[in-house]
């Protein structure tokens, strides 16, 4: 049964009903094939944000459902100035959701990524220290890591300089890691989208103007356009619209074959 505030699909397929979380997730689903999947908040004029923070932008409906995509995901991955700038505590679900992975062949917990090229990161926060499982850090060649942090995370060097993404992810769909979930920040979504590696967005749209002043979503240097089709349209009681975005499988595959990934 669902709890709290109600949510509903207006589209493709109208349903007067409130969706439960066994229907939101056959909703979301996982893929049959690597996947990457992003997730994030907007106002209605576009900020990423409301007093520098994500949180000021979601409520009940997109914590549910925030929720859901993590316990879909084999690898949670968040650039490391997100880790840092709202606080990221270790990964965890709770029980039930613990147990629908179980029951499906899945460890109990997402591994968290942590994208760092510079690698400073603090091995004393949470996510690192209280990790119920031994998170993974992509970085480059060139980067020193600080004082404890091979203790607690593994690093994964991909590039010279800066990180490369494509084989980053390469490597972690080696290690088991096919469903990515990347929840930010913007310079990380707009560099997965200028190297292709992008397959579904799920946006959350809150019923309010943000003003001058925030950023956007993606952010950093320019790149092509992409078809993205929309594949659902969820409305909450309180007007909150969660919006669901993915490539066709087999296009994707064909367009990333024809520029060499």
């Amino acid at each position: 049964m669902s709890v709290g505030i109600p949510i509903s699909q207006v589209w493709p397929a109208p349903d007067a009903g409130p969706l439960d979380d066994a229907a939101l997730t056959a909703l979301y689903g996982r893929a049959d094939r690597p996947h990457l999947r992003v997730n994030f908040v907007s106002s209605v004029d576009g900020a990423v944000t409301l007093d520098g923070y994500s949180a000021g932008l979601s409520g009940e409906p997109d914590k549910r459902v925030f929720g859901l995509l993590r316990m879909l995901c084999d690898g949670l991955l968040v650039a490391a100035g997100t880790l840092r700038h709202e606080g990221y505590r270790a990964v965890r679900l709770s029980e039930p959701r613990r147990a629908w992975r179980r029951e499906r062949g899945l460890a109990g917990y997402p591994t968290l990524v942590v994208v760092s090229g510079s690698l400073g990161l603090d091995p004393a926060q949470a996510a690192f220290a209280d990790a119920p499982v031994r998170p993974i850090v992509l970085t480059s060649e060139a980067a020193e890591a600080p004082p404890g942090l091979t203790d607690v995370a593994d690093l994964v060097r991909c590039g010279a300089d800066r990180v490369d993404l494509a084989a980053g992810l390469a490597e972690l769909r080696r290690r088991g890691l096919a469903q990515l979930l990347c929840e930010g920040g913007p310079h990380l979504f707009g560099a997965l989208t200028a190297a292709d590696l992008v397959d579904e967005l799920c946006l959350t749209v809150a019923p309010l103007l943000a003003g001058a002043g925030p950023g956007r979503i993606t952010a950093g240097e320019p790149s092509a356009p992409r078809q993205l089709p929309l594949r659902h349209v969820l409305a909450a009681a309180d007007g909150v619209l969660m919006l669901r975005y993915a490539r066709d499988a087999a296009a994707a595959a064909q367009e990333r074959a024809q520029n060499g990934r």
